[in-house]
């Protein structure tokens, strides 16, 4: 990567790298930024592997330049966004024992956070520039990229590793499909950089020479993604299905004719939506990706065809087939596989694959396996959704395993009332939430967003769908579902409407 990297550095030193709030940055700028970034990484943290670098949501030149400044000098990152809760924060920074924070606008919320660790903070808007150093370390390919964390059920956040080697082996196996990508392509990068969706945003544009377009801060963030598409022309986006539900009442006025690829990821990606995005880019490839944060940002993927109705399962579309290097299987609860067409756990294995959490050696021996050591001693892990595949072996995405209920001793899959609802009211946003009630009831509640009719109606018509152990025991319409910073629902808030 950091020599694809450096060679267009090299090759289009005058070209636009980044476009961050109208203003263009060459790459020429671009490896200059990096560049004095670096030196004082080597000057100031020989001994340090891992650094912190603050990221607010809607991030700086200097910030990405941080992330390959580290990278080009030989140590890894942890992103950490000041917005964020700051005993969050502090315990990613405690759990990987970082000394140094990178930040080019030192604020309080940085301060408080360098005070209470006794770290130091180093402002990159007042290095002095340096001469251009692109040089690629000698570092071992299985030392760690960075290190993002995710929510853990214990109130803790879960560290997972990334090296160097599962970030080439992603562009690797993107770069293996063949997409017709180079230096005049214009990639859109929406989201904050403690999303690891962010990190193929940030590294495959670069690859090719081509131009990163992020999205403005502030307002509305499906408008200003709309914004980006159309005054930008871009060719390459990157979203989360999320956005299409607020972009769809504007669908007959949207024609994004420069648009070639048009990229999923983080969400399902319902078929019905799908189908009508592709009219709104006549020119352009609809690509649902899947994959988990400990498998480096996807690992399968489909072409989406609105012609191929078969490729979809519960109304959300296929999420295709493993990539280059990877393994998927299905098992059952008892970690062994499963026959085309039952619905099962989906466990990932190959060159993608985090090693393990970091420090966490309970989470570790729970969600990751050897599956047949005596036949393929390949360590799985455990992605926790539900999949099925199909007789073409086709994988399809079934849902979350900790989503799939049990009422009375049935077995409910939450997507399936979430489908049914859909079918009804014809409208995107729906979520169907389970929550125990004060006698430690498991019940379901319903939230349909904008619903202009009578909840009664759906449950009338849910009623001819489903067994009435799944009918909801509440369904609520609210204006609007909470979205979290990088336009996903978000679920935790929406139980917050249950009364």
């Amino acid at each position: 990567m950091l020599e694809m990297i450096k060679n267009s550095c090299e090759s289009f030193p005058d070209r636009n790298a980044f476009c961050i709030n109208d203003i263009f940055y060459s790459y020429k700028q671009f490896a200059e930024a990096v560049s004095k970034i670096r030196l004082a990484l080597e000057n100031d943290c020989k001994d340090e592997k891992i650094i912190a670098i603050v990221s607010y949501e809607s991030p700086d030149l200097l910030t990405y330049a941080s992330i390959y400044a580290c990278w080009f000098c030989g140590k890894g990152f942890v992103p950490v966004n000041p917005d964020n809760p700051i005993d969050r924060n502090i315990s990613m920074l405690n759990q990987t024992e970082i000394k140094t924070i990178l930040s080019s606008v030192v604020n309080d919320s940085v301060k408080n956070i360098s005070e209470r660790l006794n770290e130091k903070i180093i402002c990159t808007a007042n290095l002095a520039d340096t001469k251009i150093n692109l040089s690629i370390p000698d570092v071992d390919r299985e030392e760690i990229a960075y290190i993002l964390f995710t929510s853990g059920s214990s109130g803790i956040p879960k560290g997972v590793p990334i090296t160097r080697n599962n970030v080439a082996s992603l562009l690797d196996a993107f770069f293996s499909l063949n997409y017709k990508l180079d230096e005049n392509d214009k990639f859109l990068q929406m989201f904050e950089l403690t999303f690891d969706f962010s990190v193929f945003c940030y590294t495959a544009p670069l690859c090719k020479g081509a131009c990163i377009y992020t999205v403005a801060s502030g307002g509305v963030k499906y408008a200003n993604v709309y914004m980006a598409l159309e005054n930008y022309e871009i060719t390459f986006a990157c979203m989360v299905p999320s956005i299409l539900s607020y972009l769809r009442p504007y669908f007959e006025d949207i024609k994004l004719e420069k648009l070639n690829y048009s990229l999923f990821c983080g969400e399902a990606l319902l078929t019905k939506v799908a189908g009508e995005w592709a009219n709104c880019i006549p020119n352009g490839k609809i690509i649902n990706a899947y994959g988990p944060t400990e498998a480096t940002v996807f690992c399968l993927i489909y072409d989406f065809d609105p012609a191929k109705k078969e490729n979809e399962y519960n109304g959300i579309v296929s999420i295709g087939r493993p990539m280059k290097n990877i393994d998927a299987v299905v098992v059952d609860e008892n970690l062994k596989p499963v026959s085309n067409g039952t619905l099962g756990e989906l466990c990932l294995s190959g060159a993608q694959l985090t090693k393990g959490y970091w420090k966490n050696p309970g989470r570790n021996k729970e969600m990751f396996f050897n599956y047949a050591p005596n036949e393929n001693d390949k360590t799985y892990y455990r992605t926790g959704d539900l999949a099925l595949i199909s007789d073409t072996n086709i994988f399809m995405f079934g849902g979350r395993l900790d989503s799939q209920i049990k009422i009375q001793g049935f077995r409910i899959e939450l997507g399936e009332i979430e489908h049914f609802t859909r079918e009804f009211t014809k409208l995107t946003n729906v979520a169907a939430v389970s929550m125990k009630n004060k006698n430690d009831i498991v019940q379901i509640h319903l939230f349909v967003e904008d619903y202009k009719g009578g909840t009664s109606e759906i449950e009338d018509y849910l009623k001819t769908k489903i067994p009435s152990y799944m009918i909801p025991s509440t369904i609520k319409s609210i204006p609007s579902f909470p979205l979290n910073s990088n336009g996903k629902i978000d679920r935790i808030k929406l139980a917050g409407f249950i009364a």
